[in-house]
């Protein structure tokens, strides 16, 4: 692999994915002292873990972008999309055509980080904050979160929450019979490995809660996982008068006609907003909600947006209550969410923005008026309804005959659901029509023919004492933008409030930033792939479970493992499954005394976190001057532990970008102990191609599709977060009871409990990252990868003699980031990480990674995709930085008021009123004059933290505020 000899064919998509060209090669390797990228790579990866070439490789030779969709397109077509009417959370939806196109396919949306960086990130910090005030509207409670994961894994963080939250002395939790069967099997997941002990019981208005015995928690499903709808306020009300807190799963559709959890009593509202125009996907990716009470927004796992002020004193949008996040709190994390599902929530707010209240109501009137017509055409026919009161999920009592009636409806193009032998389940959405009524009333033995044309769907079967009477979406956004018009336009509006890698290069370290390819992105809207049903039969979704079975089988050879799960659906979902699978097997071999988990001090928050909510002890290992893992104290923990240690967790290349040379001495001292090694794929995009971490000596690892393999970050979320492994832990990696095959990549089957509500977690992406390989091939990734360690030394070379850069390996080269220390630049100048960060801001880039993983520092990683332009921008932008600090030390700005300091500028803050400062307006906003034409203008100055958490307000707040 030589930087002259390498060119791409001109149909090859790896030409178009990688962004500097053969030519920027021998340019940015000149500056490094090196001739060809196989040189660079032989003195930056350490030969001891250098892997062999793979003989009859599973992945094939790059496909062209029109090949590659060929592929996928008979794929799609190897499934058959069915009318589902399943329900079970998941439902049939309308996505308005001005939300697919400006939101979901739209790259300003979807290109965009976490807004942890809230200056630049207005636009998608607002579109959050009208989910959560549709949430909190809706439940009735006071605070929502931006989102959870799913619904199932909602209502774990629910339990979660109670047991930390309630005074009762005891570890029961009362789980609701009637519960979604996949969230109950996420129930009994996570609540073994934390010591909770699941009740289940059969709840209903007549239930004698004080035989249920003491409990933390009391779980309500509603309506529930059958349709049925019946009050539990006084079951609640009970439940709470013990010390519990209760926790209700509701239908937000159904919201809008029952009664909200908020006025029954409930503590914390959980469920999904999917059927708020976010396609089923088979399963995902689904924006989950959490709602909870006043008193426990400080308890909310998760992100929460919130409004505090900018400089100028004018609103502005900030996360909020971030000493909560689990890479703050580590260890003592109550919660390991990291990934949200933030470009999901968007689009169900925004359907909530587009229809509006009335249009909401309007939605759930229609559906279930819908149901009450099917089941009177059912009791016409003779029939028995399980349950009277109802949404708009109902089941019918067919005795022996269930099989049937669904193989019959199966036949007829409709999914129903066998709830058991003698029992059908039926579920009406916004997509339902009075023919699909009609055909379901065939599947039961109705007549052929009906003479209905067009029927007005009956009165619902909702209980009078349940009927909603309180208002909800009274905002003026949900009030204002029903015409396609208005909404086009207000999309259009937050979203040039954003920067998204569609204006600029996101060098943020440990994230990877890199190209989300358009042709990646083509099949996701497919509706081969959208529409199907999570729990649809296996004859129906063949081409899906061909794709995750070819991806699978990819992602364990370039990881050198032996099988794959696609089930979590967020990198810490990844790292609490391949915990779980740890703690599976030293339980399955008696040895439980097992339950100490090795983290060195550098790692990533969610690691500790995951710990614990695996059920382990975190002990910490310090690492050396150099950044790398102190082989002396990790042995001096083991001997501490000797016959506890359960697992060591290690980030590779590690987090502080540097290959470790001896990783293989650090994986045979945990085994030598009795332990099990946990590799975090986090850094993934330093090895593919070059090593493996199965040859490493890793037992485990997850990867982030949305890092390595080009799922969009999508704001903060989506995520994949797949779990891989060798065969001795294959049988406790998370399995699923409604999968539709056992078998996985390596011909094993998975036995492990779930953790995503959905047997392949977020399967409509899929499609993105098997295009990526599909089209990159073995040849291409490894070619990537070295692109992007030439890139970030390439950024290292050149500013170290302006910013120290803290971590290199041997020959004083860094892996693909480069941590840039600015801990001497605050000494001598004043100026800080925070000024440097809100600079790059003026000169139109998103910051790198802030003072993670050391204080004072800022990570950077440029990705392979990012051209030679582009890099020596940044480059330039950073050096100028230097110059305006070095100027501010040696006072020709004062310490309180220079550009830096002032960063970001705003439009009206060098427009507006007399200009007062000692630099000049062309000083503050064209430091380059590249800017002049090309200006990246932040919608709001640099924003106060500290008054956003002192005055919390997390919904929308009167427009009035930002007059």
């Amino acid at each position: 692999m030589t930087s002259t000899s390498t060119a791409f064919d001109v149909d090859a998509f790896g030409r178009r994915h990688i962004g500097t060209t053969p030519r920027d090669h021998e340019w940015m390797l000149a500056a490094l002292g090196y001739d060809t990228l196989d040189a660079l790579m032989d003195a930056a990866v350490p030969s001891a873990i250098r892997m062999h070439e793979v003989l009859d490789s599973a992945i094939p030779d790059a496909a062209t972008e029109r090949e590659a969709l060929a592929e996928l397109r008979a794929l799609a077509d190897a499934n058959t999309v069915r009318t589902s009417m399943i329900g079970l959370g998941y439902s049939g939806t309308i996505t308005p055509a001005v939300i697919q196109r400006n939101v979901l396919e739209n790259p300003s949306w979807y290109t965009a980080y976490t807004p942890y960086q809230p200056e630049i990130s207005q636009g998608r910090l607002e579109a959050l904050i009208n989910f959560q005030t549709m949430v909190t509207d809706l439940t009735g409670l006071d605070t929502a979160n931006a989102s959870m994961l799913d619904e199932g894994t909602a209502v774990v963080e629910g339990m979660l929450l109670a047991r930390r939250a309630s005074k009762a002395k005891t570890n029961r939790f009362v789980v609701d019979a009637d519960a979604l069967p996949q969230t109950h099997a996420l129930l009994v997941s996570r609540a073994e490995a934390v010591g909770v002990e699941l009740v289940v019981a059969d709840l209903d208005e007549t239930t004698d809660v004080a035989e249920l015995g003491d409990h933390f928690g009391l779980f309500v499903q509603y309506p529930g996982a059958s349709g049925r709808v019946w009050d539990p306020a006084s079951v609640i009300a009970a439940s709470k008068a013990q010390g519990a807190l209760a926790v209700v799963a509701a239908d937000l559709l159904a919201l809008a006609l029952i009664t909200s959890p908020g006025e029954l009593g409930a503590d914390v509202a959980v469920g999904t907003s999917q059927r708020f125009g976010v396609p089923m996907g088979f399963g995902g990716p689904h924006a989950g909600y959490m709602a909870v009470r006043k008193g426990l927004e400080r308890q909310l796992p998760g992100r929460l947006v919130g409004v505090s002020q900018d400089a100028a004193g004018h609103a502005a949008y900030r996360l909020s209550l971030q000493a909560r996040e689990q890479h703050i709190r580590r260890e003592k994390a109550t919660s390991n969410i990291c990934t949200a599902q933030v470009l999901l929530a968007v689009m169900a707010s925004m359907y909530a923005v587009y229809h509006g209240p009335r249009g909401i109501r309007h939605i759930a009137t229609r559906a279930a008026g819908h149901a009450r017509l099917l089941a009177g055409w059912l009791e016409d026919a003779g029939l028995e309804l399980v349950h009277d009161a109802y949404f708009d999920t109902i089941r019918v009592r067919v005795p022996g005959t269930a099989a049937e009636v669904v193989d019959r409806a199966r036949e007829l193009g409709i999914h129903l659901w066998q709830a058991d032998d003698s029992t059908v389940q039926v579920a009406v959405d916004e997509t339902t029509t009075a023919s699909d009524l009609h055909t379901v009333a065939r599947a039961f033995g109705g007549p052929d023919s009906r003479d209905f044309g067009w029927v007005a769907p009956l009165p619902t079967a909702l209980p009078e004492t349940l009927r909603r009477t309180t208002p909800y979406l009274e905002h003026p956004v949900f009030n204002t933008h029903q015409s396609e018009t208005q909404m086009m336009r207000y999309l259009k509006t937050l979203a040039d409030r954003d920067y998204a890698l569609d204006r600029g290069m996101i060098p943020l370290g440990s994230c990877t930033m890199k190209l989300n390819a358009a042709t990646e992105m083509q099949a996701v809207t497919w509706p081969e792939f959208a529409n199907l049903h999570p729990f649809a039969p296996e004859a129906d979704v063949v081409g899906s479970l061909g794709l995750v079975e070819q991806l699978e089988s990819w992602l364990a050879e370039v990881t050198g493992y032996d099988t794959v799960s696609l089930q979590p659906n967020a990198g810490s979902q990844g790292e609490l499954a391949g915990l779980l699978a740890i703690r599976g097997y030293h339980l399955a071999n008696g040895d439980i005394e097992r339950d100490v988990c090795l983290i060195p001090s550098s790692a990533h928050g969610t690691n500790a976190a995951s710990a614990v909510l695996a059920g382990m002890r975190v002990v910490v290992v310090a690492c050396d001057e150099l950044g790398n893992v102190d082989l002396d104290d990790l042995r001096a923990k083991i001997a501490a532990n000797a016959e506890h240690i359960a697992a060591l967790m290690i980030t590779y290349p590690s987090t502080h970008g540097v290959y470790e040379h001896d990783v293989k001495d650090i994986t045979r001292a945990v085994h030598d102990a009795g332990g099990q090694v946990y590799i975090d794929g986090a850094n993934l995009n330093a090895l593919l191609g070059f090593a493996r971490f199965g040859d490493v000596g890793g037992d485990v690892s997850h990867l982030n599709l949305h890092k390595t393999f080009c799922i969009p970050h999508g704001g903060g979320g989506p995520g994949v977060g797949p779990v891989a492994a060798k065969a001795h832990l294959a049988p406790f990696l998370p399995g699923h009871p409604m999968a539709q095959r056992t078998s996985h990549a390596g011909g094993v089957e998975h036995g492990g409990g779930p953790v995503s509500a959905a047997p392949y977690g977020s399967p409509s992406i899929l499609p993105i990252s098997w295009a990526y390989v599909r089209m990159m091939g073995a040849e291409g990734l490894k070619q990537a990868t070295a692109t992007a360690v030439l890139a970030a030394n390439y950024v290292a070379t050149r500013l170290r003699d302006h910013f120290p850069v803290l971590y290199t390996g041997e020959n004083g080269l860094v892996a693909h980031e480069c941590i840039l220390d600015l801990r001497p630049l605050t000494a001598e100048t004043g100026v800080t990480v925070d000024d440097v960060a809100k600079r790059l801001i003026d000169y139109g880039f998103h910051a790198p990674t802030m003072s993670f993983p050391v204080a004072g520092t800022l990570m950077v990683e440029p990705t392979e995709s990012e051209d030679l332009a582009e890099l020596d921008r940044f480059v330039e932008a950073m050096i100028q930085i230097r110059a305006e600090a070095d100027a501010v030390g040696r006072g020709e700005w004062p310490a309180e008021d220079n550009p830096l300091r002032g960063a970001p500028h705003t439009a009206e803050s060098v427009i507006a009123g007399e200009w007062t400062h000692p630099y000049t307006r062309e000083q503050a906003v064209y430091p380059v004059h590249s800017l002049v034409r090309n200006k990246y203008w932040a919608p709001v100055r640099r924003i106060d933290q500290a008054y956003g958490d002192r005055n919390l307000v997390c919904a929308c707040p009167p427009i009035e505020a930002f007059a």
